[in-house]
């Protein structure tokens, strides 16, 4: 089945093309005056698993898009684009996918990429049960309407479905290995690279090497790619300044190494980070059900000082939990809750609070100084702060169990089902207390079946948690990318940890 002549695919090659102006040299070997041909990034988590169903959006993205090739491109501006997929369009009532294939590609083992390669990625994506297994939640079955076409037949409208298939849900393994032990340490996909087994170690380093048969050679801008996993900031540090490695991400204090450096400073922001408000309905902590109390302690916090001293002003700050490049976006909410103290008291008195009140809450590993800053903002206005020690390993679990009333967080901000899925809906996880009534309900009820307009119609739902209070954000955090720019050139990828493996090019 085709909808159409391939008008699109030809317009994303030749912007692929330009992409990659300047870096025609690549492939003309590492000789002086000649572009890299090697490409090594300094990465943050180790891939426990090269089982498609397995990779985790984030840090683990740009290894898997190594060897893996997704359904649907995602451009660095968050623009989806052919890849796998040609093209692809939605029935009436936004149920049925019905997704064109290109019918030109095969994985590295010889096996054939077809309708019936794409439906067994899908089906065992949404039964292996990964790190992301959420993204298929809605995926009720696949349907191979002919050899380069299928059908994803949804349990109900997903706005986000078509952002998953460029994502976890979408990578695509040769169906011959998906599934098996093998695929857990040698990847089989249709991707660009090949993992080099022989020159790689579990934990410390992953090499690939061209696909020599790859069916899209403008997405091969090096010969080889190598990860090398340095989970601590100082390693980073220390290999992207010495050398060892051409890119990797820092925080705002190691960064200053690398800026004496001379190396290129790639910043934008991804997560927000602040006090999620659970328990607006006052079970555990009975002060919070009324939302006076809850806009007293937005009031409550200087977000422009906690920014610098935390995180050296690396940032921007904001009231509401929807970033800047998602269609709910509005930027009057970003002031929404300007610092305060005297409203922040006057709120509490007219809840009933003159004297302020004691609120406990988890402060995990780690967090000590913007905790710290927190708790004495909280208490210049009456708010008495308890905290108790937490760890990372019990921290989500006791939030999905609602044993906290007030939690910190740093939230990455993505599309909007997504962070309505994550945070907002009954079924979110970082909802555990399932907050709703008819109002918001019914604004998310329009965002899940607004099609292609749900985006805008997430703006009612920002504007309805800011105006009630369910969050208390302090500010939206720089992602801090450094990069040799003598030898490379990266573009950031919005709403993601580190840029897509695609946003890298040689310097020629």
């Amino acid at each position: 089945m085709k909808f159409r002549p391939l008008v699109v695919s030809a317009a994303v090659v030749a912007a692929a093309s330009l992409a990659l102006t300047g870096c025609s040299g690549s492939a003309a070997g590492s000789g002086s005056g000649s572009a890299p041909t090697t490409l090594t990034l300094g990465v943050l988590q180790n891939i426990n698993s090269f089982d498609p169903a397995q990779a985790h959006l984030g840090h683990q993205m740009q290894i898997y898009q190594a060897a893996y090739d997704t359904l649907i491109l995602r451009e660095s501006d968050g623009t989806l684009s052919p890849m796998l997929a040609t093209e692809w369009k939605y029935n009436d009532d936004n149920t049925v996918l019905t997704v064109d294939l290109r019918d030109d590609v095969t994985f590295t083992d010889g096996a054939t990429f077809d309708a019936k390669a794409a439906k067994a990625n899908l089906d065992h994506f949404t039964e292996a049960n990964g790190p992301d297994a959420n993204q298929g939640q809605s995926i009720e079955s696949v349907d191979v309407v002919d050899d380069d076409t299928i059908d994803i037949n949804l349990s109900e409208p997903d706005p986000a479905m078509l952002y998953y298939l460029s994502q976890a849900a979408g990578f695509m393994g040769s169906p011959d290995a998906i599934g098996t032990d093998g695929v857990k340490t040698d990847p089989v996909g249709s991707g660009p690279y090949v993992l080099d087994k022989e020159a790689s170690v579990n934990g410390s380093q992953f090499t690939f090497t061209k696909n020599d048969d790859y069916w899209n050679p403008d997405l091969q801008k090096y010969d080889k790619v190598v990860f090398k996993v340095l989970t601590d900031v100082t390693a980073r540090v220390n290999a992207v300044v010495s050398g060892q490695v051409d890119a990797t991400l820092l925080d705002p204090k190691t960064s200053k190494q690398a800026d004496k450096k001379g190396l290129k400073k790639t910043s934008y922001p991804v997560d927000w980070q602040g006090f999620l408000l659970f328990d607006r309905g006052g079970e555990i902590a009975p002060q919070l059900k009324d939302v006076r109390v809850r806009k007293a302690i937005n009031y409550a916090f200087d977000r422009q000082t906690m920014l610098d001293e935390a995180l050296l002003g690396e940032g921007e700050i904001t009231s509401q939990v929807f970033g800047k490049t998602t269609d709910a976006y509005i930027p009057e909410l970003d002031d929404a809750y300007t610092y305060d103290p005297e409203k922040a008291k006057d709120l509490l008195a007219e809840a009933g609070y003159p004297d302020g009140f004691t609120l406990k809450m988890p402060m995990p590993d780690g967090t000590e100084t913007f905790m710290a800053m927190a708790k004495q903002q909280l208490a210049d206005v009456g708010i008495t702060v308890e905290y108790s020690s937490a760890t990372f390993a019990d921290y989500v679990p006791n939030i999905i169990q609602g044993k906290y009333s007030v939690a910190w967080f740093s939230i990455f901000q993505g599309e909007p089902w997504v962070a309505i899925r994550q945070m907002i809906s009954t079924d979110a996880a970082y909802n555990p207390f399932k907050t709703t009534d008819d109002e918001i309900a019914g604004y998310i009820d329009a965002v899940h079946f607004g099609g292609y307009k749900s985006g805008e119609l997430a703006k009612k739902v920002n504007q309805y948690v800011v105006d009630n209070a369910w969050f208390a954000p302090w500010y939206r955090v720089n992602q801090l990318y450094y990069s040799d720019d003598s030898k490379v050139t990266v573009e950031p990828q919005i709403q993601q940890a580190v840029p897509n493996l695609y946003n890298y090019a040689p310097v020629s």
